[in-house]
């Protein structure tokens, strides 16, 4: 009997270390959202359709690039762990508009808000990511060529 009540209060424990460390990570993410700033999908399209000067940045691992790419014509990848050591060599400009994205929206934003960090005063996230990007209809690159995603998808 004992035993168990030591193991309920071990999980209880656990449990809310585990809960206390995503209200943090959701917190960092909120802050960083606010100091870059959000484009959403329909901004960066536009901007992209104007022939605008743009970078368009994905900040996720490598294996998940294989579930497509944002089609735009000057696009870089750099990891969100290795952007710090990689893009002042990459990015001399420091006014250049960069526009960074991961799948869902939250390691762009923190990407975004260390390039602010940086100097890169044009820096900002894709709301919603690469998802938000999808579900808007726009198109994605994939080894299979342009594709269009629907909604559904």
């Amino acid at each position: 009997m004992k035993s168990h009540i030591v193991t309920i209060i071990a999980g209880l424990i656990i449990g809310s270390s585990l809960m206390g460390g995503q209200a943090e990570s959701e917190k960092l993410i909120a802050e960083a959202k606010a100091q870059a700033g959000e484009m959403v999908p329909k901004q960066l399209k536009e901007m992209l359709d104007a022939e605008k000067k743009v970078i368009v940045m994905d900040v996720r691992e490598e294996n998940q690039r294989a579930e497509g790419e944002i089609y735009a014509p000057n696009t870089m990848a750099i990891t969100r762990g290795n952007l710090e050591f990689e893009v002042l060599n990459k990015i001399k400009d420091k006014n250049t508009v960069i526009v960074t994205y991961c799948r869902g929206g939250s390691r762009g934003a923190l990407a975004a808000q260390t390039l602010k960090k940086l100097g890169f005063v044009n820096a900002t996230n894709l709301k919603g990511g690469l998802k938000g990007w999808a579900e808007e209809g726009y198109p994605i690159e994939t080894g299979l060529g342009v594709t269009l995603l629907s909604k559904e998808q």
